[in-house]
């Protein structure tokens, strides 16, 4: 069996190129670019594992090495991509890798046969923000990745692109934030590490349980020959072990240094609840059952961390005044760093992160007067408790998907402000694209799937790039009202852009 693999040395590359080397039934295809750095990896690579691992020097930007590297492969995984902050410096080089890329990858299967099965890592990015009125979510939930995150914009046009491809077999995995190696050397470089909003509910997942997954994913493919498994989205998590806030995610960092988030940070330094992703997922469990794939948790993971970087123990005895001085407060000005859109009056991103500068300055600077949903009595991390309110999509859920019919197509349509033009569908066929409009009036092609099981909507109005028209569309569709107002007011009105790595802003009259 070939299996090939993009983004192999990245940090969830490495850890899955290392799982898949351990199947001696395996040859490894890997596509690198030719860099120094990568010919020394490659090189490592060959004298470990021979002739299980081919390299093919290559980029996903180029159309030629994607064939290469689909070329008789029973399954791709596609993994390149440029993810946040790096994202957030460099959105052109974003926009080519992680959606021009995966479009490259998507004609190198076509063209090499179609005979490649498409694994795909997608982001929960893609759904945009959460606060403790929606907490909870799950696949078909409304997209709405944040005014200027241009990582969850790319990953949401690259996840529309393979919906809408011919494809043969393809699978999408959301996936959650994930804990690897060297996430804390990574993040505190960058002025991103204060966008956590410290009330944010997060679903851990690590890059040893993404390997794992995929891993599995193909193990269950060639062993239970399931078709119902493949061209389907999924959320990736860790379940109810690895579910936190933003509070106790940094509380867990600084304890492998024997303290508390709360000797080093201000609480005015974080994003207040507007403009993050990340939520629990209420259906991660579905796909654990079926392949088995966790074995690390939050608590694991931290564990496995604080054995593989003996050096943190140096930091119990540093006073955490130096540690905020000379490591957290020069971030502070870092273009990423919310307190420095307030220095600098970044009005684009103070309205789309804060909701103004008014509020941004009403943010609390005191420890003890911060509400912390993690300390509330009855926080609960089970999706059976009945704090667990869900999004509505808009037709009929309680249908099997074999009795979904063009009712339930004209229902979701109308439940986002747009109509499906189709008069006919074969009942239980959510594959066949149909004709859909939107409250503009654009005119698209896509499947039942994509719209009603995957939250896809309009392919312009809903498919943001580096302009974000959410308020619009808000004021149109009740499917995207519904959480878009946890966290926005009605009178809003903005349009968000990014041009050149430029933050802007327009208020529509």
């Amino acid at each position: 069996m070939i299996i090939s693999l993009t983004g192999a040395s990245g940090s969830i590359g490495k850890v899955v190129l290392d799982k898949i080397l351990q199947n001696e039934e395996i040859v490894l295809k890997i596509l690198l670019r030719n860099s120094k750095k990568n010919q020394k990896f490659a090189k490592k690579l060959k004298k470990e594992h021979k002739d299980k691992i081919q390299i093919v020097y290559g980029d996903v930007t180029n159309l030629n090495d994607c064939e290469n590297i689909a070329k008789d492969s029973d399954y791709l995984i596609h993994l390149a991509a440029i993810v946040s902050p790096q994202a957030d410096h460099n959105p052109d080089a974003a926009i080519k890798i992680n959606e021009k890329g995966t479009q490259n990858i998507i004609q190198g299967i076509l063209n090499s046969g179609n005979s490649s099965k498409l694994v795909f890592l997608s982001s929960v990015a893609v759904y945009g923000n959460r606060n403790k009125k929606h907490y909870w979510g799950r696949v078909g939930d409304p997209l709405l990745p944040g005014p200027f995150d241009i990582y969850g914009s790319t990953k949401l046009r690259a996840e529309r692109h393979i919906l809408d491809s011919e494809l043969n077999n393809f699978v999408i995995f959301r996936v959650s934030a994930v804990l690897y190696d060297n996430l804390l050397m990574n993040n505190i470089k960058d002025g991103i590490i204060f966008q956590t909003c410290w009330n944010t509910h997060i679903e851990w997942t690590t890059a040893e349980d993404v390997a794992s997954l995929i891993e599995s994913a193909i193990k269950f493919d060639k062993t239970k020959n399931d078709g119902g498994f493949w061209n389907k989205v999924y959320n990736v998590g860790g379940g109810e072990a690895s579910r936190q806030t933003g509070y106790e995610t940094f509380n867990d960092g600084f304890s492998i240094i024997g303290s508390n988030i709360e000797n080093f940070f201000d609480p005015n330094w974080n994003l207040p609840e507007r403009n993050f992703h990340c939520f629990w997922f209420s259906d991660s469990d579905d796909l654990d059952k079926t392949l088995h794939f966790r074995h690390q948790n939050v608590e694991d993971f931290w564990k496995f961390y604080k054995s593989q970087h003996k050096w943190y123990a140096l930091g119990k005895i540093i006073n955490p005044e130096i540690i905020r001085m000379l490591i957290l407060e020069p971030l502070l000005t870092n273009s990423n760093a919310p307190m420095n859109w307030i220095q600098n009056n970044d009005l684009p991103r103070l309205q789309a992160y804060y909701g103004g500068v008014e509020n941004a300055k009403k943010i609390e600077k005191d420890w003890p007067n911060v509400e912390l949903f993690c300390k509330k009595d009855g926080y609960n991390k089970s999706k059976n408790t009945k704090c667990a309110t869900f999004l509505n999509h808009g037709y009929n859920e309680n249908k099997s998907e074999s009795e979904i019919d063009i009712n339930d197509l004209c229902s979701a349509a109308r439940f986002r402000g747009g109509d499906c033009l189709s008069k006919t569908m074969k009942k239980g066929d959510l594959k066949t694209k149909v004709l859909w409009k939107c409250h503009e009036g654009h005119e698209f092609m896509a499947s039942p799937y994509t719209v009603l099981k995957a939250g896809h909507w309009c392919d312009k109005c809903a498919l943001p790039l580096d302009v974000w028209e959410w308020d619009k569309l808000a004021k149109h569709s009740m499917f995207h009202a519904q959480i878009w107002y946890d966290f926005h007011e009605k009178h809003e009105n903005f349009v968000y852009k990014l041009k050149n790595g430029v933050a802007s802003m327009e208020e529509i009259k």
